[in-house]
This record gives C-alpha cells, structure tokens and sequence, in this order.
C-alpha cells in the first residue's frame, strides 16, 4: 500500500460516533471571541498587504497594521464591553513592550490570554528545535511578567507550526492549542510528552483569511456569523459544538466593518436561543472538557 506523510497526532472518529455531553448548566453550543493584538517589525518580517497579495514590506502596511493598535482593538473591546461578552487575547509578547495601555485593558476584563508567539513578522516552521523552544519560553516568561497570569494556551503566528511545536509546548507546560482547525469539538492530540487539547479556532471564521486573503466584504462576513451561528445552535441539539469567531483590529476595527460586526454580535448575544450558548473562553473549553470522564472527549 501507498503510504502518504501522516502527522500521527490524533485518531479518526466521526461526529455520529462520538459520546455526546453538554457544557456547564445543561448548554449545547460554546461560544468565543478570538482576538488576535499583534506587532510587527517595520520593514522587515512577514505581514500581510490589503492592497498588494504577498507585496514585500512596507511603511504603510506597518501602518495599517498598527491602526489595529491604535484604533482598531479599542472599538472591540467597546463592542464586547458593550455586550458582556468575553473574549480570549491571542497575544504577541511584543505587544507588552509597547502598548501597556492594551495590557492594562485585557487584565481589567480578565481576558484569556494565549501565546501568540513574539510576533506575526515570524513563522515558527524555520527554526530549529532549540530555537523553537527558546521562543516559546520567551513568549511565555514575557506575557507572565505583563500580564501576571502565564499563559497555557497557545496559538501560533499565522496558525503555522514546526514538526515538533505540538511536543514543545505540551513539555513547557501549555495544555491547550487552536492551531489545527480539524474539528467542531475539542480533542486530544498526542505529543511525545503525553496529551495536548486542540480546541477548535476558525480557518474560514477568521476575517483574515475571509476578508484580507479572499476579499469579502465586512457585511458578507457578518452574515458568515449569523449563518455559523444558527447552523451551530440548531446542530448542537444533537451534538455539543464549539462556535469561534477570529477578530483583527486592524480589519474589522475598520469603522465600515465595524457596523456590521456589531450586529452580528449583537445576534448572537441576544440570540432567542442564548439559554442553549455558553459564552465563554478558550481556556474555560480546555478546564471544563480536561475534567470531563475519560473517553468523552476524542483521544482520551
């Protein structure tokens, strides 16, 4: 038999043959806001151009990037103050170098705060395995120190892992990641140093690949999470799901963008439905399914 490149880090097991649970208070469908606060170096690294697809670096995508910053990231933290949402914090370490004023606001809404590597200009695929993990301590060591919680989540820049990043960060000690969005549920991926949760994070719920990468407008991607809402609330009847939504200050703080995203949000907080959604954080899926009886959740 033809055998393909595998990564041996989880099993096969469809939706229909799962064991089925529910969230905390009897809830069918978990509900979270992923807000990625990232630094990018100037005129160097990696980053994305709205106007030029894979354009080299420029001063004014740094600048549309630090609108994120500046800007963009306060109009979102309006709108989840404004609807009681939590959120979890995809955080560069860089970030805690120069915006505390950003820092000082995710402590004060107690924010879930993941490692999101030192910044986007970097993929961690290049490294080597030492390196790698020196990165991973250093991002960890810095959010600590900022933030005052250290971070055990982690998902890396651009969703882009090494071979070996899974086995680094389960043995500097996170216990859950978002970078393989495989699945609507939780599950456990398997390390050289034991079991590491992949919660689920969106590849197509994400306003950077949607919006940035295939040039949807704000309002189409509104209605992306109008529709994966009601989809996800009628489907976790049967099933317990997870809903994640992906936000970048410098996209969808855009005012044009921001109208729509409101109401979107908006939606589902209010949703007629909302006795069925847990809204919730990254870190609380991970507590809540790692005391969950051994064989409910995929791998354990």
């Amino acid at each position: 038999m033809l055998k393909l490149p595998s990564h041996g880090r989880y099993d096969y097991v469809p939706l229909t043959k799962r064991k089925d649970f529910s969230w905390p208070e009897g809830k069918r469908l978990a509900f979270y806001c992923a807000v990625n606060i990232e630094h990018f170096a100037f005129g160097a690294g990696l980053g994305m151009d709205p106007t030029v697809k894979g354009g080299g670096q420029t001063q004014r995508n740094f600048a549309w990037r630090d609108y994120g910053n500046r800007i963009g990231v306060w109009r979102l933290f309006e709108i989840l103050d404004e609807l009681k949402l939590p959120a979890s914090i995809l955080l560069n370490s860089t970030v805690c170098y120069h915006y505390p004023e950003i820092i000082e606001k995710i402590k004060e809404r107690g924010d879930d705060v993941l490692g999101h590597g030192r910044t986007n200009a970097e993929y961690l695929k290049p490294f080597w395995e030492q390196d790698e993990r020196r990165v991973i301590q250093e991002v960890t060591d810095v959010i600590e120190k900022y933030v005052g919680v250290r971070p055990t989540g982690w998902m890396g820049p651009g969703a882009n892992e090494s071979s070996v990043t899974p086995d680094l960060l389960k043995e500097a000690g996170y216990t859950h990641l978002l970078d393989w969005p495989v699945d609507d549920q939780p599950l456990w991926m398997k390390t050289r140093a034991g079991p590491l949760m992949v919660v689920p994070y969106p590849l197509e719920l994400n306003d950077a690949g949607t919006l940035v990468g295939r040039d949807h407008t704000g309002r189409e991607f509104a209605d992306m999470i109008v529709d994966q809402f009601e989809e996800m609330v009628e489907q976790s009847d049967r099933h317990p799901l997870v809903f994640a939504v992906s936000l970048h200050g410098f996209i969808l703080g855009q005012p044009f963008r921001l109208r729509p995203l409101r109401q979107a949000l908006k939606h589902c907080a209010e949703h007629a439905a909302r006795d069925k959604v847990w809204f919730t954080r990254a870190g609380d899926i991970y507590n809540y399914c790692a005391g969950l009886e051994a064989g409910t959740i995929m791998g354990s």
